[in-house]
């Protein structure tokens, strides 16, 4: 048994030297921490802005993507109704237009993105 034990903890060794640290290939850097908000981006979120109706924002892209395309439901605050595009980096949020103007800005929070829109009206993305 003892033979067997030893032999899961050197497979269970090797495996964590292949999770990554400092010697963590360059072309992972582009990629936002593990558990930030490109596992969660995708899907439907509710756009809330203060003294106005909530809206809703589908949020598409291929899996593990840093950018997408957003489709709006209509009735959105400012020029949210023009959104069109998402890119993610570094756990930062930005919703653009076709233009790709910012529209707005966000940081996740762990259960939701909280962020201003350009003209600086506090807003919040939630599920």
């Amino acid at each position: 048994m003892s033979v067997w034990r030893a032999g899961a903890v050197l497979f269970a060794t090797a495996l964590a030297g292949c999770a990554g640290g400092a010697g963590t290939s360059s072309f992972l850097s582009d990629r936002p921490p593990p558990g930030a908000a490109d596992l969660t981006v995708v899907g439907r979120w509710m756009l809330a802005a203060p003294n106005a109706p909530a809206c809703g924002l589908n949020f598409t892209a291929r899996p593990g993507a840093t950018e997408g395309s957003v489709a709006p439901e209509g009735g959105c605050p400012e020029r949210f109704f023009t959104s069109r595009r998402w890119t993610l980096q570094q756990s930062a949020l930005t919703v653009s237009d076709d233009d790709n103007n910012a529209l707005g800005q966000f940081t996740f929070t762990g259960e939701r993105f909280e962020g201003k829109s350009t003209s600086g009206t506090p807003l919040t993305l939630s599920r």
